[in-house]
């Protein structure tokens, strides 16, 4: 219940343009590239045609975080796709955004970057074997807690923590596209030698490019993870497009770089075996001091798993803001003014992900499912240009971006479906639309409301939390 006699709160502006770019690329440089280049290359079969999907990959992820930029002028309002589907088509489909997002696609995001993390943190104590899975996924339990624990706690000091393990991950990065610079000058072009060998055994079949471009997308999610958290952002109509403008060039650079440099060193067959690619690298590169590789791609998965938890828990927060969610989990804490109720769900529901989750798996399942909301979110943007194009707009994109975007969304969701049904996909689309099942009886009818009055009273007192307002 959220009490009219109970002071509403506000969560303070405090990300600016470095804590910006630094939550835009730290949230993207994470897992992706340091376990997707093997799966990448196993799928569409050749060394050349696994560089041309990571630039694809570069450019729709920018063209889409460019888009996305205008809706977040447009709406200058926290939680992403839940907010603008909820402002732009109303309850009923913004409702089936949030029940997913929250309860697939955030906590498989999660579990997903804390899997990385802990494989490639084991990895230097199992040198030549893998790690047990128990051990695998008792460090990721660890991590996804901790992460917790620092978003709970502050918000300054959780930004803090993800300038500084962005700094981290770009050396590390920098230091793979150095290595490989060096080994090109040398002559020693490996799978890149020549345009004929570069590209053979090449898989043009719908399929494999589609999940290759999943794995490669994966590398790049987080690009829209700014939209989550607007109204924490200093000066969003300015700061929003510029920390887009300089996040999304740079770690499209960077992943090509760190993919011809894998490519260089490694043959394709030790690139697809590895199970920890960077590590493989770095071993034949640094040699005895190829372990620090895995420090390096540990520290930036974790730094990953603390920007997602950041602009994650703020999508279950606005989602209960808005009646979609139960009201505590809308509330922030009375002193540290974070959304402690909201990060606690999403830490929970992180964990119970993990149980069964492996890491190729939830990739696939994650990205069918994203791209399926990023589509109607991106017809929501061509429905605002086309039936409003007088709505105030600090920030605009030809139309084209999005429709080109819109075309790639389509495209990875019914590629699949159509070229190599599986059953799972049907697991997926039935589960999304199950959301009916809860929103009728609970957010339309609002049945039960006494006893839900209650439990929200009690945790409220229990986690001191009270009611938060939008800034605006």
């Amino acid at each position: 219940m959220k009490g009219s006699e109970t002071e509403k709160l506000n969560l303070k502006r405090e990300v600016g343009l470095v804590s910006a770019v630094s939550l835009i690329g730290g949230i993207i440089i994470g897992s992706g590239i340091f376990m997707s280049p093997q799966y990448v290359l196993a799928n569409v079969g050749s060394p050349g045609a696994s560089l041309v999907i990571w630039a694809v990959c570069g450019i729709v992820s920018t063209l889409a975080a460019l888009s996305y930029v205008e809706l977040g002028t447009i709406i200058q309002e926290s939680g992403g796709d839940f907010i603008y589907v909820l402002r732009i088509y109303g309850a009923i489909p913004a409702f089936f955004v949030a029940f997913t997002f929250v309860l697939v696609v955030r906590p498989m995001s999660n579990t997903a970057t804390a899997l990385c993390f802990s494989e490639y943190a084991v990895a230097p104590f199992y040198p030549g074997c893998t790690p047990p899975e128990l051990v695998v996924k008792g460090l990721a339990v660890i991590g996804i807690l901790v992460v917790s624990i620092f978003n709970i706690l502050n918000v300054c000091f959780t930004m803090a923590i993800q300038v500084v393990f962005m700094v981290a991950k770009v050396v590390g990065l920098l230091i793979i596209a150095i290595g490989g610079v060096v080994t090109l000058a040398q002559g020693n072009f490996g799978s890149l030698q020549n345009t004929e060998t570069a590209f053979q055994n090449t898989q043009l079949a719908v399929s494999p490019i589609v999940m290759a471009l999943y794995q490669g997308l994966w590398s790049f999610a987080g690009w829209y993870n700014l939209n989550n958290v607007t109204e924490e952002l200093k000066n969003p109509e300015v700061n929003l497009p510029r920390a887009v403008m300089i996040a999304m060039p740079m770690v499209t650079a960077l992943y090509l770089l760190v993919n011809v440099s894998y490519l260089a060193v490694l043959t394709p067959r030790e690139i697809m075996s590895s199970t920890a690619v960077a590590v493989t690298w770095g071993n034949k590169v640094l040699g005895r001091w190829g372990w620090l590789m895995s420090v390096a791609a540990a520290l930036s998965a974790f730094g990953s798993l603390n920007g997602s938890f950041f602009s994650g828990g703020r999508v279950c927060f606005v989602a209960a803001r808005e009646g979609h969610m139960p009201d505590i989990l809308s509330m922030a804490h009375v002193h540290r003014l974070t959304p402690s109720p909201a990060l606690i769900f999403t830490t929970a529901v992180s964990l119970i992900v993990l149980i069964p989750g492996d890491f190729q798996s939830i990739i696939n399942y994650f990205s069918f499912t994203a791209w399926f909301f990023y589509g109607i979110t991106l017809s929501g943007l061509l429905y605002l240009k086309i039936k409003k194009p007088d709505l105030p707009r600090p920030y605009k994109v030809p139309i084209i971006l999005p429709i080109v975007v819109l075309l790639v969304a389509v495209f990875l969701v019914l590629a699949p479906i159509i070229d190599d049904p599986q059953i799972e996909y049907l697991y997926v689309t039935l589960f999304i639309f199950s959301g009916i099942i809860i929103y009728v009886p609970f957010i339309h009818f609002k049945i039960f409301p006494g006893i839900l009055n209650k439990l929200t009273v009690f945790l409220q007192l229990f986690l001191e939390v009270a009611p938060a307002e939008k800034n605006l």
